[in-house]
Formats: C-alpha cells, sequence, structure tokens
C-alpha cells in the first residue's frame, strides 16, 4: 500500500485480522491490553521529545493495537464510531461540540 492510499477502519481491523489473528486469538483481550499501554506509553514519551516521524509511528501502533482487541473482542470500530460520533458530539449532539472545555463529551 503506497502513502497515497487511504485506509478505512475497517480496512485496518481486516489488515490486522489477516497479519496477527492467530497470535491475537491466544493472547486474548487482557494480554492484549497490556501490549496496547505500552504503545500508550510510548507515544507519551514521543509526544515530549520526539520527532514528527516518531510521533508518526507511535500513533500508527497505538491504532493498531487498538484494532488488534477490537479484532479479539468482536467489536467493529468503523461502527463503533459512527455509532458514537456521526451525528454530532455524544455530549451536546452539536456536530461542532458545545461542551465547556473541563467536560469530557
Amino acid at each position: 500500500m503506497s502513502s497515497s492510499e487511504s485506509m478505512s477502519l475497517n480496512d485496518l481491523q481486516e489488515l490486522i485480522q489477516t497479519m496477527y489473528s492467530s497470535k491475537d486469538e491466544k493472547r486474548g483481550v487482557d494480554g492484549t491490553f497490556m501490549w496496547l499501554m505500552e504503545e500508550v506509553g510510548e507515544l507519551a514519551a514521543a509526544l515530549r521529545e520526539g520527532s514528527k516521524e516518531e510521533l508518526a509511528k507511535e500513533f500508527a501502533d497505538v491504532l493498531a493495537w487498538l484494532a488488534t482487541i477490537a479484532n479479539v473482542a468482536g467489536i467493529d470500530l468503523e461502527q463503533a464510531v459512527i455509532a458514537k460520533y456521526g451525528r454530532g458530539c455524544p455530549g451536546c449532539g452539536e456536530m461542532v461540540c458545545a461542551c465547556g472545555i473541563e467536560e469530557k463529551p
């Protein structure tokens, strides 16, 4: 896949499923969650002192591990995102969030 191609969340989940499903199913949700947390830690470090290239790689890793957990748990990420955010902010219902800065929508 070239850098000019696009990839949907569904495409990502299918790619991760093809590459890693046998390992992921053996590891289960709990084991996979620990890998996700490790990647979130690496992303946090890259946000503090990493280059743009390092940041991009860490964001990709976090997203890939999230897709992995979704696969193991039987969740379609694309449908989950559409259901929760497709009609606007889940807090205020607006397409441009009007919730207060201190609120978590």
